[in-house]
């Protein structure tokens, strides 16, 4: 396509004519000529926000770019309303290509009950790869706001699901015929489809009723990145075992063929969450079919501490995530 915005005819087939308008809240959505998108407030409403890219180098983009957004709104104990897309396009991008997108992000959309506000598409020779910039807006009451003030040493740290899903199903994708000379075609197929685990809304919504004091989505860095984020939101120390975060058997495989760590690999699909009741917490996610386990706990002063099979060792900053080695990009 030509370098500049994307042409009306294109904008309105490939764009605006895949969305679909399913929020009463939403007064103003994506249209040629229109600037801004609508929401209205009720009384009462807390609006959060969060912001995330997401490059080509992820299969099934307008998917995964949707659930990472839903994710981070979930984690405040919001109920995604909406997202605003920027989608930068090189110049040898196909029409199909930005239509699969829209398509693939609408119809996530529509399992979570959101909407596509709007957005700006664009051709661009400033890129090499798809780039798409997702800001999304949620909606909540200002008491149910999950603040990292409101937590306390001896509180329970419970995380949702197995670690590592997002980066699994990356790899299985990526480097499939690589892995293939290694694995079985079935172990592959079933690390790919990991990406259908990837939004932690549910997760939340029952977090939220069970009594959470707050949550945090594991992302880049993995769970242990998550647990260094958590206790300096928190200030506080935190003791954790690291036989007891759970994990799937495709993720310990494909990671040790790679040489990486799964506990610093990207982990969307797995919420983070700190209560006072971590196995009344479990007992509530494993009633709705989520797996979750209780992994460690809040402590005084700032020491972050990891056990494992009896040996312990203090937690360490964030290190670069562990997924740009496996796929070469460090």
């Amino acid at each position: 396509m030509k370098i500049g915005k994307l042409p009306e005819n294109v904008l309105e087939r490939s764009v605006i004519r895949q969305i679909r308008h399913r929020r009463n809240e939403v007064l103003m959505g994506p249209a040629v000529g229109v600037d801004c998108a609508a929401v209205e407030a009720q009384e009462g409403d807390v609006f959060t926000f969060s912001t995330d890219p997401i490059t080509g180098t992820v299969h099934d983009l307008g998917a995964h770019c949707i659930y990472v957004t839903a994710n981070d709104l979930a984690a405040s104990g919001a109920e995604p309303v909406g997202v605003m897309l920027s989608v930068l396009l090189p110049p040898e991008t196909e029409e199909s290509s930005i239509r699969k997108i829209v398509q693939d992000a609408d119809r996530v959309c529509e399992g979570l009950g959101i909407e596509i506000l709007g957005g700006h598409t664009e051709v661009t020779n400033a890129v090499s790869q798809i780039l798409i910039t997702v800001t999304g807006i949620g909606r909540l009451k200002k008491e149910d706001l999950l603040l990292p003030d409101r937590v306390e040493p001896g509180d329970s740290i419970v995380v949702s699901k197995w670690i590592g899903l997002e980066a699994t199903s990356i790899l299985a994708k990526e480097r499939e015929k690589e892995l293939l000379g290694r694995f079985s075609p079935e172990l592959i197929r079933t690390a790919a489809g990991f990406d259908r685990y990837l939004s932690v809304v549910e997760d939340a919504g029952i977090a939220k009723k069970a009594g959470v004091k707050m949550m945090h989505d594991i992302t880049e860095g993995g769970v242990f990145g998550a647990l260094w984020e958590v206790g300096e939101a928190a200030s506080c120390g935190l003791t954790a075992e690291v036989r007891s975060i759970p994990i799937r058997q495709e993720t310990v495989e494909i990671c040790e063929y790679f040489g990486v760590n799964p506990y610093q690999i990207m982990s969307s699909g797995s919420m983070m969450m700190i209560t006072k009741d971590g196995e009344g917490l479990v007992r509530a996610l494993c009633g709705r079919g989520i797996n979750a386990a209780v992994i460690g706990h809040l402590t005084e002063g700032n020491d972050r501490i990891l056990i494992n099979q009896g040996e312990t060792r203090y937690l360490e900053r964030p290190q670069p995530d562990e997924l740009y080695r496996a796929l070469g990009e460090n």
